[in-house]
């Protein structure tokens, strides 16, 4: 069984393998190499066993017939964290846990594809947990977190950004991308900042005054 890079001190970001459509073996091979901790939600165990990964906490509500018992053994010390509170996803419960821990940031992959309601319940929760844990959700051709209202980064030109917001944001402005905002508003479901781009090789400067906004690094 491979294991991980144990960081004691919980400064690098936790790992969540949710239940979704899996990502390469290479993206997750990258992101448990620095992971202090990784987590495992629910039925996902079965798919996650024979990739021979170490896993530090089971966590979930084991319902239909899920058995998390038979994993202990073999995946020695296992904490297994039963969570049946039916109101939140077990992603929901995994980012409570890693807040409890005062664990600061967690990688989240598996946590798209397949269904598309489990898709947006889980790229939308992260603004739920804004000042509390910082989250990125990654797979294979996006990397998705919520943008602070001041937020720079260099990028290569035509790298691929999109802006969406979840309800509705407003005193959006932006700098260095192909289609510039300037104290703009977006909406869900009526305009968002999709299929954006770098102009210039650069700082990007994105700004913006209410609400939460959701930044998608991008490729095809």
């Amino acid at each position: 069984m491979s294991s991980h890079h144990i960081v004691r001190d919980d400064q690098e970001p936790a790992l969540i393998i949710a239940n979704g459509e899996a990502c390469s073996m290479e993206l997750l091979n990258q992101l448990l190499e620095w992971s202090p901790l990784v987590i495992v939600l629910d039925s996902a165990m079965d798919r996650v066993s024979p990739l021979g990964i170490k896993v530090d906490v089971l966590l979930g509500d084991f319902d239909r017939g899920f058995d998390p018992v038979i994993h202990k053994d073999y995946q020695y010390p296992l904490e297994i964290v039963h969570t049946p509170d039916q109101e939140k996803t077990d992603l929901e419960k995994a980012f409570d846990y890693l807040v409890e821990r005062k664990i600061p940031a967690v990688n989240v992959v598996w946590a798209t594809g397949k269904r598309a309601d489990h898709t947006l319940a889980n790229v939308t929760s992260i603004v739920r947990f804004n000042h509390k844990i910082k989250i990125v959700i990654l797979d294979d051709y996006s990397k998705i977190f919520r943008l602070p209202e001041k937020f720079e980064k260099w990028y290569t030109k035509d790298s691929i950004i999109s802006l969406m917001p979840v309800g509705k944001v407003g005193g959006i402005s932006s700098q260095n991308l192909l289609y510039e905002l300037n104290d703009d508003e977006l909406t869900l479901g009526y305009r968002i900042g999709s299929s954006n781009a770098v102009r210039e090789d650069g700082l990007v400067t994105i700004t913006y005054k209410t609400g939460d906004l959701l930044m998608m690094e991008c490729h095809d």
